[in-house]
């Protein structure tokens, strides 16, 4: 407990340092950021690097969401519990390893560790030292062209609100936010819990059920679709699900939560509709992972003129401009795509549309997306079902896992890669559900937002063995399909002058 205390210690000297002194504010900024989670983060560096004045004011800890409660400590939780995954199966690789065993406590401490060492590039000092100035407290607007934290007035001539967002609780008789864990607080446990239910199953549901399975607690993910990842590819999505029961975790899909209750024993009793597989399920400890909400409250938005909702947050422009032109957002309090890299894309968006002449547009099609369960899934661009519901014509170029010699020789042949390819063979969307599939998707990306014909990636050389090879496949099956009776025809004929 003293080592772990220890880092949570050296993370807030880092991210919310109790002797942090204000500056003295400048007469005028050119840019006054809200939140210093990844959008503020970048947008504040951002401006800075190009020689703006600029003030960054969080009210709680730098780093936001990413560092603190999201990206960081999740991966380090998922990497340990991949260890543990690998060891298990060390059998099938000729490896004897004997019982494997999980001590949590190390596991969290290991984070809690890493966490700490990462901090550093997110903290108020090295803010400072880029030439940031730094308020700790909480941001309010004063009209149009003011926000006040505590004492101080700042004036800008432009200002981004990026507080983003944080976890939805689900309308549950009897659910005390004290009692249940979230994406917030699941990082400070010290003891692993003999039974956890999770309700939920996004990506943060299915990869957190997934890893306190493999570090021995008896999960039950609740579900109120009938499958998991439900804005993923469907076939991609089952792969995942699978492999979620292979992994020892119970699914309820289709059921609700109706009420929450706590047993003699203090165990948690959720009651469930429909009742097909029992009433009820006890549970030590239960994990909400049900989504996000928008952070919009406390910053008097409405005296700056900028319009809001609480369900999706900040209204902005494609140009992320909020209803008050001289005020933009960024990040989970106005986008839809909620991940890290998309509050770092909007950010930069940002800096450009607010201190120069111009209008970079915002695209979500663009955002990129993976959920790093083992096996990962990832995508960009069109998925195949809403290509489909909306009506385009499209073809689907699909490469098995198992035909990928890299990954018969690793034993993971779980998974495919999916292509989707409109009229004129244009890459639209890719999805890859296996090993390694967010490195994999990097390659991709690019590709399918510039519409690049898929035949052209047939002439790409990959190194052998990779999985990266299902792209030049994929690449060989279009130039395949490009080969009509008359082309084959004209070939044939043309090859006859050189007998």
């Amino acid at each position: 407990m003293g080592i772990m205390l220890e880092h949570d210690e050296r993370l807030r000297a880092h991210v919310h340092p109790a002797d942090w002194p204000p500056p003295e504010p400048a007469r005028r900024y050119h840019m006054v950021v809200i939140g210093g989670g990844t959008a503020g983060l970048v947008t504040a560096l951002g401006a800075a690097g190009l020689g703006a004045r600029v003030a960054l004011v969080e009210r709680a800890q730098l780093g936001g969401d990413c560092l603190n409660t999201g990206c960081v400590p999740s991966k380090a939780l998922l990497a340990s519990a991949r260890v543990a995954e690998g060891a298990r199966r060390a059998a099938a690789f000729g490896v004897t390893t004997g019982d494997v065993a999980v001590n949590f406590p190390h596991v969290m401490e290991r984070m809690r560790r890493l966490r700490a060492d990462i901090a550093e590039h997110d903290s108020a000092e090295r803010l400072r030292s880029h030439g940031v100035d730094v308020f700790l407290g909480d941001a309010t607007f004063k009209g149009r062209k003011v926000v006040v934290v505590g004492a101080h007035e700042l004036r800008f001539h432009r200002a981004c609100v990026a507080t983003g967002s944080r976890p939805r609780l689900p309308p549950i008789d009897g659910l005390d936010p004290k009692h249940v864990l979230t994406n917030e607080s699941v990082f400070d446990l010290n003891e692993l819990p003999r039974r956890l239910a999770v309700l939920g199953g996004g990506p943060v549901g299915c990869e957190l059920a997934q890893a306190f399975a493999a570090f021995g607690s008896e999960v039950t993910l609740i579900q109120r679709g009938e499958r998991v990842l439900q804005h993923d590819d469907a076939e991609a999505a089952a792969v995942v699900q699978r492999s979620l029961r292979n992994s020892h975790v119970r699914l309820r899909l289709a059921t609700t939560a109706t009420k929450l209750a706590r047993g003699a024993d203090g165990a948690h009793v959720l009651s469930l509709a429909p009742d097909d597989f029992g009433a009820t399920l006890e549970a030590d400890r239960v994990l909400v992972a049900t989504g996000r909400s928008p952070v919009v409250d406390g910053l008097e938005l409405e005296q700056a003129g900028v319009e809001y909702d609480a369900e999706s947050g900040i209204r902005v422009d494609d140009n992320l401009r909020t209803t008050n032109e001289r005020i933009f957002a960024a990040g989970d309090v106005c986008l839809s795509t909620r991940f890290t890299h998309a509050a770092d894309a909007a950010a930069r968006i940002v800096v450009r549309n607010a201190l120069f002449p111009g209008s970079q547009k915002w695209d979500a099609e663009r955002v990129p997306w993976c959920t790093y369960t083992d096996p990962e899934l990832a995508h960009v661009g069109q998925t195949e079902d809403r290509a489909r519901r909306n009506g385009r014509g499209v073809e689907v170029i699909r490469i098995e896992s198992h035909q990928l010699d890299r990954a018969v020789v690793d034993g993971r042949t779980d998974g495919f890669v999916k292509f989707v390819v409109d009229r004129r063979t244009q890459l639209v969307g890719a999805t890859i559900v296996g090993a390694h599939a967010g490195e994999r998707l990097a390659e991709l990306v690019p590709l399918v937002t510039e519409r690049v014909a898929l035949h052209r990636l047939a002439g790409r050389i990959h190194p052998y063995p990779t999985y990266a090879a299902a792209t030049a496949r994929a690449g060989d099956r279009a130039n395949a399909a490009r080969l009509t009776p008359f082309r084959a025809k004209l070939a044939r004929v043309l090859l006859a002058f050189l007998r």
